[in-house]
């Protein structure tokens, strides 16, 4: 007979009945962690095996051990025994719960209430850490030591020094406008709350259309927090991102059409799908290599058997600079020119004059269609030198506001008005201002 563990207070019952047993207690200091321990024992047993009968007997029901599982996945047979999850939860009066060992917690999918059995002093603190993230500092838990209950906040587990006997913690499920902590699903449930009948009478009247704009207020807030390198601003805007496109789910939900579901097995498969060189045949080497695998699997997923196809694709909605700089990057993938410092200088050259022939002609229509030639070699100007066009306009226009505001302030402080100055005193209040900052 094999025992995984002579600590628990029930190996005691094998010594009174005079049953002889091994102890694997030793591979637990020669492990790195419990994945190799889990390893050692399963060869332990194995090894025993051969040619004898062996029972390999653990603290609790053999689901509750990694070791039992892997062997009763290949075959062995099992006795039942007391579930130590089970017998935590009766303690603690729940009839529903999920159950994890305190070696496996960080890999295993969490909900509420939570049994943590396998607990020992030593992983108090690394619990209380994890557990925090989920449910907060002053979440109630229940820390079963010896078979006695008592109740702390999160925060305080870790004083406990002694787990011992039937050990473990239980985490307990708040109601939802009690918690300090949410995850996905309470978020999804107080939008579905503010939809219900009784709920919000703005929500309740949203469509698709009506916060259309919304979508693009948010992310151009996202936006502004990433410019400004606001962490605090940055959790927020994202935070409304979410939001928004969880209510479109919502509203097809109701609607009948796809779900949060569909919405985030979609989403997930297309990371998997579209990263064959991390999850799949293909190779990349640089983050080059890596995009022109995506633009491939791209390509595919959408059915887009011409560059045509992928350059009409393009969103219409999107900010003309944006949208002209994805169209020129699809053209020249297509087989058009690529863009080169030498090409933009030979085609500005060529645009300018016509602009300027149209704006001799005085017909402002024209004017326009040249101008824009001018300002699409500009966008390729900027995929030549490696910039984005769009937050390069940005940066300069945030530049000029700042240079203006410095210009004004030195001309009020002179006493002077900023509309009636010489040139000669405009290129030096310029001057000035650029200098100072």
């Amino acid at each position: 007979m094999l025992v995984r563990t002579a600590a628990p207070a029930l190996i005691a019952t094998l010594k009174e009945e005079g049953v002889a047993y091994t102890s694997l207690d030793g591979l637990y200091e020669s492990s790195r962690n419990y994945d190799t321990l889990t390893k050692k024992i399963v060869s332990e047993v194995k090894r025993r095996g051969k040619g004898a009968k062996v029972c390999y007997c653990v603290d609790g029901a053999a689901s509750e051990d990694a070791a039992a599982r892997i062997l009763l996945a290949q075959g062995a047979r099992a006795v039942a025994g007391v579930s130590k999850a089970s017998a935590l939860a009766e303690l603690c009066g729940l009839p529903a719960y999920t159950a994890v060992s305190a070696f496996e917690i960080a890999e295993k999918k969490l909900s509420f209430p939570l049994v943590v059995y396998d607990v020992t002093a030593d992983s108090l603190s690394d619990l209380k850490l994890l557990l925090s993230e989920r449910v907060g500092d002053e979440a109630e838990v229940a820390v079963i030591t010896n078979g006695t209950k008592s109740v702390h906040p999160m925060y305080e587990i870790d004083r406990c020094k002694t787990m011992e006997g039937l050990c473990g913690i239980v985490v307990y499920d708040a109601p939802l406008l009690q918690k300090k902590r949410f995850d996905f699903e309470d978020f999804l449930a107080i939008l579905r709350r503010l939809r219900a009948p009784d709920g919000c009478p703005w929500d309740r009247v949203q469509t698709h259309e009506s916060i259309r704009i919304n979508a693009i207020e948010e992310a151009y807030e996202l936006v502004d927090a990433i410019d400004r390198d606001d962490p605090e601003k940055m959790c927020e805007e994202a935070g409304d991102v979410l939001m928004q496109a969880a209510f479109h789910a919502l509203i097809e939900e109701e609607r009948g059409g796809f779900t949060v579901g569909d919405m985030l097995t979609g989403v997930s498969q297309k990371l998997i799908t579209r990263h064959t060189h991390v999850f799949g045949a293909d190779k990349a080497a640089s983050a080059e290599g890596a995009l022109a695998v995506w633009d491939k699997n791209k390509m595919t997923e959408k059915h887009q058997k011409t560059f045509s196809d992928a350059v009409n694709d393009v969103p219409a909605c999107f900010p003309a600079l944006l949208r002209a700089q994805k169209i020129a990057k699809r053209v020249e993938k297509g087989g058009w020119d690529k863009a080169t410092f030498e090409n933009f200088e030979k085609k500005f050259r060529e645009e300018y004059i016509e602009l300027r022939a149209a704006y001799a002609e005085g017909d402002e229509r024209h004017i326009a269609e040249e101008l824009g030639d001018v300002l699409f070699c500009a966008v390729e100007l900027g995929r030549a030198v490696g910039a984005e066009c769009e937050q390069a306009l940005l940066d300069t226009v945030k530049k000029m506001q700042a240079r203006y505001t410095a210009y004004e302030a030195l001309v009020l402080a002179d006493g002077k008005d900023v509309s009636a100055l010489s040139e000669e005193e405009k290129r030096a209040y310029y001057e000035r201002a650029k200098h100072g900052e």
